[in-house]
């Protein structure tokens, strides 16, 4: 096997980011040996005992054919397109490895603050240009200014490691407690609330500023964003990231912290054909979110006493959900404007799936509409009645939340160094994604300490098979559904 060179070129370019230093300064260098998947798969996740080093210099034949420089021979690169093949570090971790994260939502925040507990360093690239989260996600509309969480709406804790956490946000006054009114509204207006066995939070000012503060006070973990990680290149015993050509610095050990289709697209040429096996069998719903101000509040179900906050609607094809964000975000506020996010079902969205970086204008209208008529049959209005907002926004989550798990914390390739985190690995919802950073945080760095000798004993998740989730279309709340619900009193 041939080792190469680092080319001078090779360093980072951050869009915001503590000071950051070379990981791999001083390093002796190290090589790699690639196998075919197949061939990796057979001997479950060992390294094939007859795989030879190449001699640097010796010319190509038919058993030493001729090295690119990432250590791929001609052949195998034109068969990669069909059976990619597994990288194997066959030299140990440097004694200060750095671990790369691509995604910074829920799961990859916390994957680099339990990397930071156990002393070690990462960077975190995101590809959000207004702040971290992924689906955590908050617009403000200055300069009313308007609120909105258009993504997570709030989430519970019923694990007392995620309840630790959360309770460390409370004191630092990063989330609260939601304790206004959710229930579940049918079509024509009968609301029945919701009562839970779980505390349910909410960011302060919305979820987005929550996962912007996750990673403040830390001091060994680096972000980089807007920074779209296009090209995992494995080289010299590291993990080289790069964006369209771009290099994005170079790590002892990565994480995929994001799914869809530009995970599979990052994972196809990887050398991790058992991660991107795995990844390729996640099924992600479509939805789409409709957020709306209104001047004057919106009139109560016919059959409720109470100002309701959240309701998951059923029997209307258009809404799944809808909350609103001002009563939530700022309960003391007494007037408006009053913001409200409506979701549709998952079935909706798929019929009306578009590509969402260029929806067409007939689809928006389409859909706000359908959605606004929706929100009236909830409601139990009569046609046309319900108040036109004076702000809209609608917006398509192509690749919304994930519709079957493989119902473990984590996925991890030790030969890859390559591990895989977030909450469709246990199910749909925040506490999940914050367990599955947890996980490979704890898993990578045991990985780390004990050293390759021991790789084949951390290879976990390759092989799990996948199983339906079940919860609202919007998501899990761990405590909430488990309830049943309690008709509420009417008065003649």
């Amino acid at each position: 096997m041939v080792s190469a060179t680092l080319p001078a070129s090779f360093f980072l370019h951050p869009f915001r980011t503590s000071k950051f230093s070379n990981p791999a300064a001083g390093r002796t260098r190290k090589t790699l040996i690639l196998m075919s998947g197949a061939e990796y798969s057979r001997n479950d996740g060992r390294e094939n005992p007859g795989s030879r080093n190449v001699v640097p210099g010796s010319k190509p034949n038919r058993r030493n054919p001729r090295r690119s420089s990432y250590g791929t021979s001609r052949r195998s690169a034109i068969k990669k397109s069909f059976s990619q093949e597994q990288v194997v570090f066959a030299t140990p971790v440097a004694d200060d490895p750095v671990v790369g994260i691509i995604g910074g939502g829920m799961s990859g925040l916390i994957c680099a603050l339990y990397l930071e507990k156990r002393g070690i360093r990462s960077t975190v690239f995101d590809t959000g240009v207004h702040g971290l989260g992924g689906r955590m996600g908050t617009r403000i509309v200055d300069p009313h200014p308007l609120v909105f969480d258009h993504a997570a709406q709030f989430f519970t804790v019923t694990d007392p490691r995620f309840g630790e956490l959360v309770d460390g946000w409370v004191e630092k006054g990063l989330v609260l407690e939601w304790n206004g009114p959710i229930g579940e509204l049918e079509a024509g207006g009968q609301y029945l609330p919701m009562q839970s066995s779980s505390k349910r939070y909410v960011g302060v000012k919305g979820m987005r500023p929550l996962a912007d503060s996750i990673l403040t006070q830390t001091g060994m973990v680096d972000v980089v964003r807007p920074c779209w990680i296009s090209k995992l290149e494995p080289f010299n015993g590291m993990w080289h990231l790069s964006e369209n050509g771009k290099p994005c610095g170079k790590f002892d050990t990565i994480v995929i912290a994001h799914n869809g289709k530009c995970a599979n697209r990052l994972l196809a040429s990887s050398g991790l054909p058992l991660i991107a096996r795995q990844m390729k069998r996640l099924e992600l719903s479509s939805i789409w979110a409709l957020l709306a101000a209104f001047e004057e509040p919106l009139p109560l179900p016919a059959m409720s006493k109470t100002q309701f906050e959240g309701a998951f609607v059923k029997g209307v094809d258009a809404v799944s959900w809808m909350a609103n964000n001002t009563r939530k975000l700022f309960p003391f506020q007494k007037t408006g404007p009053y913001c409200w996010t409506f979701f549709s079902t998952a079935a909706f969205g798929r019929r009306n799936k578009v590509p969402q970086e260029n929806i067409p204008k007939v689809t928006s209208d389409k859909v706000k509409e359908a959605m606004l008529d929706g929100v009236e049959i909830a409601l139990g209005l009569s046609k046309g009645s319900l108040q036109r907002p004076f702000y809209t926004r609608l917006q398509l989550w192509g690749a919304a939340l994930p519709t079957n798990t493989p119902r473990v914390p984590c996925i991890f390739d030790p030969h890859g160094r390559a591990g895989i985190c977030g909450d469709w690995l246990l199910g749909s919802s925040i506490e999940a994604a914050a367990l599955s950073g947890m996980a490979l945080a704890d898993h990578i760095a045991d990985y780390l300490r004990a050293g390759d000798s021991h790789r084949d004993e951390f290879a976990v998740g390759l092989h799990n098979e996948f199983q339906s989730i079940e919860g609202h279309d919007i998501g899990q709340f761990p405590g909430l559904e488990q309830k049943e619900l309690v008709a509420e009193p009417t008065t003649r």
